[in-house]
């Protein structure tokens, strides 16, 4: 349904600026469902962003980007207005900056339905106020403005109306970042049914370990702009391959009642900026495993024991 193909974005104009996002391909199925991670930087938005062209002008792409065998970077900016919301459609991480401030839940959600669906007034408005149960919403919501509803419940609206009018994917940028753990159950659960009901594929964006381990059945660790490992939640939550999804697990904090004193071990260093980043191996100069070699090469993202892993010293197979 989704097919990513050596996308790469760079900001600056030709032969200065930087790539954000270098180099990576993935795919994803009617109905399946991928986790993107990494630590601030990494990439994750700027790639989620690109699937809908919501970046900048300045933003450059090259590579494809293929939803149902049409290639969205080459797609006019009307062809791009038919496709968000009907094909595509967005969670932001920030509701009340996503939503209209000025404009009811339910005119927002109307808004949609009207355009791609071509309901009238009456129609669009009976439709939101199901969409708004389908989440959880009284229906009072419907007439209320987005300051006056909870994270939570501005969150649920807004994926409310990213899935009106059935849209195949769903791509979620940190949907829970600035919520509570209760509500962020909440979300996941929701999202879930979602996938379920529906038949939504998800794309999630996340620094949550738990939570793309939790939603997705796929999971691919970005540095620097490039993936470096990918494979299933179990596999990479139990035996990581590369040197940097080992350490983003030892940097999480311990279970409640596990070695409450026992302090973090979080990776050294910080990410390079994408425009001083080192030759070879990005991750070298916070690698414990570096040699001699990881600074003369890139290493490529290949298949090593079942799983996909950009390494040339990875940790064993188990």
């Amino acid at each position: 349904m989704l097919q990513v193909r050596d996308l790469r974005v760079h900001f600056g104009g030709p032969g200065r600026g930087f790539a954000a996002v270098d180099g990576v391909s993935f795919d994803l199925g009617r109905g399946g469902s991928l986790a993107l991670i990494g630590e601030s930087g990494s990439g994750k938005s700027t790639i989620a962003l690109s699937l809908l062209r919501l970046l900048p002008a300045e933003a450059v792409f090259s590579g494809r980007i293929e939803l149902s065998g049409k290639d969205v970077l080459a797609m006019r900016e009307g062809e791009l207005v038919r496709l968000r919301g009907a094909q595509i459609a967005m969670v932001f991480h920030d509701p009340l900056a996503a939503l209209n401030p000025v404009m009811r839940i339910g005119t927002q959600i109307a808004e949609s339905l009207r355009a791609h669906a071509g309901m009238d007034r009456r129609a669009a408005r009976a439709r939101a106020l199901e969409l708004l149960g389908s989440v959880g919403l009284a229906a009072a919501v419907i007439d209320r403005y987005p300051h006056q509803l909870s994270g939570g419940m501005r969150q649920r609206a807004l994926i409310a109306m990213a899935a009106a009018c059935g849209p195949g994917i769903l791509v979620c940028d940190e949907p829970t970042s600035a919520l509570d753990p209760v509500v962020q159950a909440q979300i996941v659960a929701l999202l879930g049914q979602l996938r379920r009901e529906r038949g939504i594929a998800l794309l999630l964006a996340t620094h949550d370990l738990g939570l793309a381990a939790s939603s997705c059945e796929r999971i691919a660790v970005l540095y620097a702009g490039r993936i470096v490992e990918r494979g299933t939640p179990a596999e990479l939550l139990r035996a990581p391959r590369h040197p940097y999804t080992a350490g983003l697990l030892r940097s999480l904090p311990p279970r409640v009642g596990e070695l409450l004193d026992a302090p973090l071990a979080p990776v050294p260093g910080a990410p390079p900026p994408p425009w001083a980043r080192p030759t070879g191996c990005r991750f070298r100069d916070r690698c414990w495993r570096a040699r001699a070699d990881c600074a003369e090469q890139e290493p490529e993202l290949i298949e090593s024991a079942g799983r996909e892993v950009a390494c040339f010293h990875p940790l064993e197979a188990p």
